[in-house]
């Protein structure tokens, strides 16, 4: 069996997971596993395999400390001896603007140009650069691959990554639509065309990666032409804390009324979305909430469901036909009640869900809309790690 090391470096945390390229989505990892509480007193490293979990509390100082860690916690229980049967180490990086369009083999310049992008995600980039470092250090034998959330979209129609404001002032700050859940979006929409009978030429299709994070994408055979997430990750639908889109004017407005940059940054990321609106972030609890008649969870599901279908209404004119609609990521995968009133309201074009499929709890992929839907609507769960191990197990087989 080949392997796949696949690292996620965030802030303070990094996930790990030894991915077998050749498994589904809904296979279990190898082994996974999560660094947390980087940089602070208390670290923990969380490691689970074969039905059995292990856990260390220590302190990590930093990304260095955490990764050499996990990898020494991995020798102590012995699941270090999947490493023989690694052909690559895979590295999720968020941002990689119009430089990178595919995975990337890392050297010393793949690092340099993606610490250059990092005025475009200054929270994400340095990061992600930290884990790559610490992961050449430690596994130096194996090719490092990045993969990045925007490679997908890096194509999209000018007409729809441009926003329309002066050109020069655009160009020099790299100011357009980059699109971010590629990975998720890509892997996706190439399941599609199979469950419903079509080839991937023939396919148009609406994806909806809806988690913590959400996002949307319109795809005619197999590439975007539209995207819901911006220059940054906060555009588009609102989500668990962030907004989404919201006027500009009131940016200015709360700006010339005494909040600094940072704090409208905390508002719009942390304070905003569900979160913002019904005090949780968790749609479990939004819709617990709404059960015990709470008029805030109540309108902070309108709220959603209302850019949700708007969005989804306007790719659907984009596209001109439409044969799918798919749900995917924890709320798309999850929640019933959110795919049902996403849906409503689209008689008029043939949509029907057949209930009894769309309350139905499965980790496969599925179609949930009845036989004589026009519109095939689907659940197909999502799985970056697995993307990220069949990309980065490409780019090393390329290298011989």
């Amino acid at each position: 069996m080949s392997l796949v090391l696949v690292f996620n470096s965030g802030s303070s945390s990094v996930k790990f997971q030894y991915v077998d390229p050749e498994s589904t989505a809904t296979d279990t990892p190898i082994v996974s596993g999560l660094v947390e509480q980087i940089g602070e007193p208390k670290g923990r490293i969380t490691i689970k395999s074969e039905g059995e979990e292990y856990v260390k509390e220590l302190e990590l100082h930093d990304h260095h400390d955490g990764m050499t860690a996990a990898v020494a916690f991995m020798h102590e229980t012995g699941l270090d001896k999947h490493r023989k049967d690694a052909v690559a180490v895979g590295h999720r990086v968020v941002h990689g603007g119009r430089t990178f369009s595919a995975p990337a083999l890392v050297d010393h310049e793949t690092i340099q140009k993606i610490g250059a992008l990092t005025p475009l995600a200054p929270l994400h980039n340095p990061a992600n650069i930290s884990g790559i470092k610490v992961a050449q250090v430690l596994l130096p034998h194996l090719p490092h691959v990045a993969v990045f959330d925007t490679g997908f979209f890096n194509h999209l129609p000018e007409a729809a990554a441009t926003y329309a404001i002066d050109k020069n002032v655009a160009a020099e700050h790299n100011i357009r639509r980059y699109g971010f859940h590629g990975t998720s979006h890509e892997f996706v929409s190439g399941l599609v065309p199979e469950l419903i009978g079509r080839a991937p030429e023939e396919t148009n299709q609406v994806v909806l990666h809806l988690g913590n994070g959400a996002s949307a994408s319109a795809i005619r055979a197999g590439k975007p032409i539209d995207t819901s997430m911006g220059l940054t990750p906060l555009a588009g639908l609102v989500m668990g804390t962030r907004s989404g889109d919201v006027d500009p004017g009131v940016l200015l407005y709360l700006l010339r009324n005494g909040m600094d940059v940072d704090e409208l940054d905390t508002l719009l990321n942390r304070r905003s979305g569900l979160k913002g609106l019904s005090g949780v972030n968790d749609f479990r609890d939004v819709h617990r909430l709404i059960d015990m008649g709470n008029d805030n969870a109540k309108l902070a599901l309108e709220v959603y469901l209302t850019q949700l279908r708007r969005i989804i209404g306007g790719y659907m004119i984009e596209l001109g036909r439409v044969d799918a609609i798919t749900f995917t990521a924890g709320v798309g995968e999850n929640d019933a009640i959110v795919r049902a009133r996403a849906m409503e309201n689209l008689d008029f074009y043939g949509i029907k869900i057949d209930d009894l499929k769309n309350e139905e709890r499965s980790r496969e992929a599925r179609v949930i809309s009845t036989e004589d839907s026009t519109i095939k609507v689907l659940v197909v769960p999502t799985n970056e790690e697995l993307a990220i191990a069949q990309k980065a197990a490409a780019v090393a087989q390329q290298q011989g």
